[in-house]
């Protein structure tokens, strides 16, 4: 790092090597590594801010219960969109079957 002090709301990740990020995650920093820095700073962020939604809510929590209720909380986000992607590629499907018909009947009738 660069020698200044982080701010406890900064979220900014800084590189201490080339694939290696500090990131500020509700008042803690961590060392990611990983290709994308603009990537794991956005999703750094996202978690503070879950936490931090979850601590204002929440009288007198540990961040470790928060930490555990925030990752329940994306892991929830995480399966409800998987669903909604699964059931949209079943209705691509059988819109792509149905059209399959379509097309082959209207062909057959020529």
């Amino acid at each position: 790092m660069d020698g200044r002090r982080k701010n406890e709301n900064e979220r900014t990740a800084v590189g201490s090597e080339s694939d290696t990020l500090s990131v500020m995650i509700f008042g803690s920093e961590y060392k990611i590594k990983g290709a994308d820095p603009d990537y794991i700073q956005t999703v750094a962020k996202y978690v503070d801010v879950k936490m931090r939604e979850l601590d204002k809510r929440l009288a007198s929590s540990t961040p470790t219960k928060i930490a555990i209720l925030a990752s329940l909380n994306i892991a929830d986000e995480l399966f409800r969109e998987r669903a909604e992607r699964d059931r949209l590629d079943k209705e691509l499907v059988d819109r792509a079957k149905a059209l399959h018909r379509a097309l082959g009947d209207s062909l057959r009738d020529r």
